[in-house]
C-alpha cells in the first residue's frame, strides 16, 4: 500500500553509501593525523602514516592483479603489519583470511586451498611452516615475507617479496573506494575444526562495521583509548577491534606473546586503558607476583570472554581494580555478540554474588537484532525461570554470511531463521542469558542434566587449580558421569581425594566427578580449552579400565 513517503526516488549516491569499517581509518587519519595509532616495541606509527601504508598495500595488491573476490591469507602475530592488513587488503577489494599461527601445515594447506588464496603474507617466524603448507597446496599464491624487526628468534626470511619493498610499489594516495555492496565479503575466518575439516566463516562489510561499533558500545570505550593486544588478531579479526580502534582514533599496543610480566609492564608503561581475552589470560595475570602489579594506578577495563568464566577469576581481577565486562559469542557472530551490562545495585552484593551476576552472558549487543534462549524444537523462547534449558540463538547483522562452499552446514546453522550456536543456556528472571554447557558437553547422569561448567567453576575455587575442564564419561550405573581434567598452579599440589572432597562441599553429590586426571590442558591460541581432545582421553581411560 502506497504512503505519502513513497516519494518515487530510490537510493542514490547522495543519500546512501554501503557500510564499511574501512571509512573509520580514513576519518581518524583526517581528524587526528599525528596521534599514535600503533606501538610495537621501538616502532611507532601515526594515523597519517598508518593510513598511507594501508593505501600503499591496497595499491600494490591491485597492481599485482588482486581485487574483488580474491583472497589474501595472512600469517602474522599482533604486529603493525597485521593491523595494516585489516585495512589494506579489503581496500583493494580482496578478502582478508587471517590464519591461526599455531596450526599444523596440513590444516593451513586446507585453508589456503579452500579459500583459494591468491596472496600469502607470512612473517619470518613462520617461514618454515608456511613453506611446508605451500608444498602440499594446490594453490600457488604470491608470497610476501615480513621480516619483523621485533622478532629475534630462528627462521630465515621467506623466499618471497619483502613486505616493506612491496609497500613501496604502492601509491600512498591510492583512491580506495567503498565496496560494491555492503554484503560483499570482507574477511574469511576458519572455525577450529574439532571434527573433520574446519569451516570457513564469511564476514561482510556491513557486519564488520556494526560489530566494531557494537564492541565500542559494549565496553563504553572512549575516544583515544589505549588497547593492549592480548587478543590474537587472527581470531575473529581480533574481535573486530582493529576496526573499532580506528573508529576511536585509539592506540594499539602490540604484543607478540602472552606473558604476565610483559602484559603488566606494557599496561604500566603505556597507561593501557583496555584489553581483553579468555579466562586463561586473566588467570595468568592473577598468578603473577604482586610486585608485577605495582605502579598500575590508573583505571584499567577489560573484556573477559567465554561460556562461563570461573567466579574466582572474576573476583580476583576485580580485587586488582580491573573493571571487567563479560562478553560472549562465536566465530560465526564476529566474535563477542552479547555482553553482561553491569548494574549499580550489584556493587552492594557480596563479592561472590557480584561475580556470579557479572559471569552471565547477558543481553545482545546493541548492534545485533536478537540473542535469545529458544527451545530447539519449537524455536519459542524458554521461560525466564533460570531452570529451563534451551539453545542460544542469534539473528541480525552480526551473523556471518555463511560457511564458504558448504551450503549444507550453512542451511543447518540457519534452520528456522536463526543461527544455532550449539550452546545450552537458561534465561534468568531479569532476561539475562546464562550458558550452562555446549550440547555435546552436557552430562546426563541418571536422567539429570549436569552442567560441566558448574563443576569447572567449583573446581576453580580450589586454590591449587589454575584451570579445569569437565567432560562426560560412560558410567555403567548412571549412563554418564563427570570426568575432570585439572591443571595445577606452579609450585602447588593437590590429589584426587582432596579435590573430590572439595567438590562434595560445593556441589550436589551426583555432580561430583568420579575421575580426576592431572596435567596441562590442551588449549587453542586464544586460550580456549580443547574439550574434544579431553573427550578422546576420557574414552581412552574408559577403554583401559
Amino acid at each position: 500500500m502506497a504512503t505519502p513517503y513513497d516519494i518515487g526516488l530510490g537510493k542514490n549516491r547522495a543519500n546512501f553509501a554501503p557500510l564499511t569499517p574501512l571509512r573509520f581509518l580514513e576519518w581518524s587519519a583526517a581528524a587526528y593525523p599525528q596521534r599514535t595509532a600503533l606501538i610495537c616495541q621501538d616502532r611507532q606509527f601515526t594515523f597519517a602514516e598508518t593510513y598511507a601504508r594501508c593505501r600503499r598495500l591496497a595499491s600494490a595488491l591491485a597492481r599485482h592483479g588482486t581485487g574483488h573476490g580474491n583472497t589474501v591469507a595472512v600469517m602474522l602475530r599482533n604486529t603493525p603489519e597485521m593491523f595494516e592488513c585489516h585495512f589494506g587488503v579489503p581496500m583493494s577489494g580482496a578478502v582478508l583470511n587471517t590464519l591461526n599461527v599455531r596450526l599444523d601445515p596440513k590444516s593451513l594447506a586446507f585453508m589456503l586451498d579452500h579459500g583459494e588464496a591468491k596472496v600469502l603474507i607470512a612473517g619470518r617466524e613462520f617461514s618454515q611452516i608456511a613453506a611446508e603448507a605451500l608444498s602440499i597446496c594446490t594453490v600457488r599464491p604470491l608470497l610476501i615475507g615480513v621480516d619483523d624487526p621485533d622478532y629475534a628468534g630462528p627462521g630465515a626470511r621467506p623466499d618471497a617479496i619483502d613486505y616493506d619493498a612491496f609497500l613501496l610499489e604502492g601509491d600512498p594516495s591510492y583512491a580506495t573506494s567503498a565496496p560494491q555492496d555492503e554484503w560483499d565479503a570482507i574477511a574469511l575466518n576458519f572455525t577450529s575444526g574439532t571434527t573433520g575439516n574446519p569451516k570457513g566463516v564469511v564476514y561482510h562489510h556491513r557486519g564488520a562495521y556494526l560489530a566494531a561499533l557494537g564492541t565500542i558500545l559494549a565496553g563504553s570505550i572512549p575516544r583515544h583509548a589505549v588497547f593492549l593486544w592480548t587478543i590474537p588478531m587472527f581470531h575473529c579479526n581480533g574481535w573486530c577491534f582493529p576496526w573499532a580502534l580506528a573508529a576511536l582514533a585509539g592506540t594499539s599496543v602490540c604484543l607478540r606473546k602472552i606473558e604476565a610480566a610483559e602484559i603488566l609492564a606494557l599496561i604500566r608503561k603505556h597507561k593501557v586503558t583496555h584489553f581483553g581475552g579468555a579466562p586463561i589470560v586473566h588467570n595468568l595475570l592473577l598468578g603473577a607476583p604482586a610486585e608485577l602489579w605495582e605502579g598500575i594506578n590508573h583505571e584499567v577495563r577489560a573484556y573477559i570472554a567465554g561460556a562461563a568464566p570461573p567466579l574466582s577469576t572474576l573476583e580476583g581481577m576485580e580485587r586488582h581494580g580491573v573493571v571487567l565486562t563479560h562478553v560472549y559469542g562465536l566465530t560465526e557472530t564476529y566474535g563477542p555478540a552479547t555482553l553482561c551490562p553491569r548494574q549499580e545495585e550489584w556493587q552492594r552484593l557480596a563479592p561472590r554474588e557480584t561475580a556470579r551476576q557479572l559471569g552471565r552472558q547477558g543481553l545482545r549487543f546493541l548492534t545485533q537484532e536478537a540473542a535469545q534462549v529458544l527451545d530447539p524444537e519449537t524455536l519459542e523462547p524458554v521461560p525466564q525461570d533460570g531452570i529451563t534449558l534451551g539453545e542460544v540463538m542469534f539473528r541480525g547483522n552480526m551473523v556471518m554470511k555463511g560457511y564458504l562452499k558448504n551450503p549444507k552446514a550453512t542451511a543447518e546453522a540457519f534452520a528456522g531463521g536463526w543461527f544455532h550456536s550449539g550452546d545450552l543456556a537458561v534465561a534468568e528472571p531479569d532476561g539475562y542469558i546464562k550458558v550452562k554447557d555446549r550440547k555435546k558437553d552436557i552430562i546426563i547422569s541418571g536422567g539429570e542434566n549436569v552442567s560441566s561448567l558448574e563443576i569447572e567453576d567449583a573446581l576453580c575455587r580450589h586454590p591449587a587449580i589454575f584451570a579445569a575442564a569437565v567432560v562426560p564419561q560412560t558410567d555403567p550405573l548412571w549412563g554418564e558421569s563427570p570426568c575432570a581434567f585439572v591443571e595445577l598452579r606452579a609450585d602447588m599440589k593437590a590429589n584426587e581425594e582432596e579435590l573430590i572432597a572439595h567438590c562434595r562441599a560445593n556441589l550436589a553429590h551426583f555432580k561430583v566427578p568420579k575421575t580426576i586426571l592431572f596435567g596441562p590442558l590442551p588449549k587453542t591460541a586464544t586460550g580456549k580449552i580443547q574439550k574434544y581432545l579431553l573427550r578422546q582421553r576420557a574414552r581412552s581411560a574408559e577403554a583401559i579400565e
